[in-house]
């Protein structure tokens, strides 16, 4: 899902005002002294909204003393429905947080350090998991569920033009160029190699910094990639561009608007595609062929690759509730009840609790179970450092100097300058 930036104007209002609202309490929507009632967040579809109603039922029926009220929005309205209930020092106890979000609700002292919430067992996640909702030494988010970039490729479309599909143990960038060729040429331009070009998601950057021994940013919050690399970045994906093996820069535009799902490889017309694992499955409800996933391509040389966990999305609890050792008992029921994992098996993302992985993987079939298991052989380092507060932005950012890139209104080098400049300024304006 390509994420929307939250306005300006909800970003300026809430943080004025974050800072005095947070720890003053709000009422908890308590309904008598007996009972605590929690407000609990998230964005979704009506699917997310039904399966999480079932787990809340199976909660209060566990726990009778304390009732959970769901507040779901589409992810267009989330982020300035919360900024605003945050600032009127009315957040919601539980929150569904997004990893672009979080450093800059942590900042502002919104959240509470889970480190201190004991009601919530940390045991069966991975430390590289829990690593993607810390901030300096403390766990402001738990991860429900994990991904890791793949290129996701159509095997029918490999077969029908006679290619080999790749050994993703070995293979690099400019085998990856090749091969994408190799499906255009065949097909005579009916298809193309490849339908994703570096540049439209905070993954590609991130993969492509790693791979030149930089990180996007530093452990301070700061840009830490060079120019050069952001150049290269761009050049590599222009030079499969202009031999055919990926689909023009125009496509590439009409595909960030029509979605994943929509696009030209879930369509038929590209035979490979840059996506998290856990696309597979809503891809290939347009699809409906036969797919595989392969690691990202190495750089030439590497022996490692520099692919990661991305958090699917966090539990966090705010840090207004007056009621946060049952907002941490329900956030320990969500993350590690076999329950409610069986009711939500991987529609949050592949759990990132272990056990709770082992009791659905069983249960799983087609690409859900596709997912999961390439999680269990793609090969992931520590995670990067979290997106800074004022980097929130990043994605709609990188995808326009990308565009002008690619359709050849700025040079990679001036771009990427520029791309670095605005982005650190944002940041710099958020301290």
């Amino acid at each position: 899902m390509r994420r929307k930036t939250i306005s300006r104007l909800a970003v300026a209002a809430a943080a004025a005002l974050m800072l005095s609202a947070c720890g003053s309490g709000g009422d908890g929507g308590s309904g008598d002294d007996k009972t605590v009632t929690l407000r609990m967040t998230y964005w979704g579809s009506d699917t997310r909204a039904d399966l999480t109603n079932q787990v809340i039922a199976a909660f209060e029926k566990e726990n009778p003393t304390i009732k959970v009220e769901g507040e779901f929005k589409d992810w267009d309205g989330y982020w300035d429905a919360l900024a605003t209930s945050t600032a009127a020092k009315d957040s919601p106890d539980v929150i569904q947080m997004d990893e672009l979000y979080l450093a800059s609700y942590a900042d502002r002292g919104a959240l509470l350090d889970l480190n201190d919430q004991s009601g919530i067992d940390k045991s069966n996640f991975d430390d590289s998991a829990l690593a993607t909702g810390q901030l300096d030494g403390k766990q402001y988010a738990m991860p429900v569920g994990v991904g890791a970039m793949s290129v996701i490729i159509n095997t029918d479309l490999f077969k029908k033009y006679g290619v080999a599909i790749p050994d993703d143990t070995t293979w690099t960038w400019d085998d990856l160029g090749k091969v994408a060729k190799e499906i255009t040429d065949k097909s005579k331009g009916a298809v193309h190699g490849l339908a994703t070009g570096q540049g439209y998601d905070a993954f590609s950057i991130k993969y492509w910094a790693r791979q030149h021994g930089e990180e996007l940013f530093d452990q301070d919050g700061n840009v830490a990639v060079s120019p050069e690399t952001v150049a290269s970045m761009w050049e590599n994906t222009m030079s499969f561009i202009d031999s055919g093996a990926a689909v023009p820069a125009s496509t590439m535009v009409e595909d960030l608007a029509a979605g994943v799902a929509a696009g030209s490889f879930a369509t038929g017309k590209a035979a490979m595609i840059f996506q998290y694992n856990t696309q597979a499955t809503g891809i290939n409800g347009t699809l409906n062929g036969n797919l595989q996933l392969l690691q990202p391509p190495l750089a030439e040389g590497q022996t490692e690759d520099a692919n990661f966990l991305k958090p699917s999305m966090f539990w966090a609890i705010s840090s207004q509730s007056d009621h946060p050792a049952e907002a941490a008992k329900f956030i320990d029921f969500l993350l590690n009840s076999p329950e409610a994992a069986e009711i939500l098996k991987t529609e949050r993302g592949i759990p990132a609790n272990k056990e709770m992985l082992a009791k659905v993987q069983g249960t799983l079939e087609g690409t859900d179970k596709l997912a999961a298991d390439y999680l269990s052989t793609v090969k992931v380092g520590d995670a990067p450092a979290v997106t800074p507060n004022g980097g929130s932005g990043l994605e709609p950012m990188l995808q326009r100097y990308t565009q002008e890139v690619y359709a050849k209104k700025q040079s990679p080098e001036d771009a990427a300058k520029a791309f670095i400049n605005e982005l650190q300024g944002e940041i710099d304006a958020a301290k």
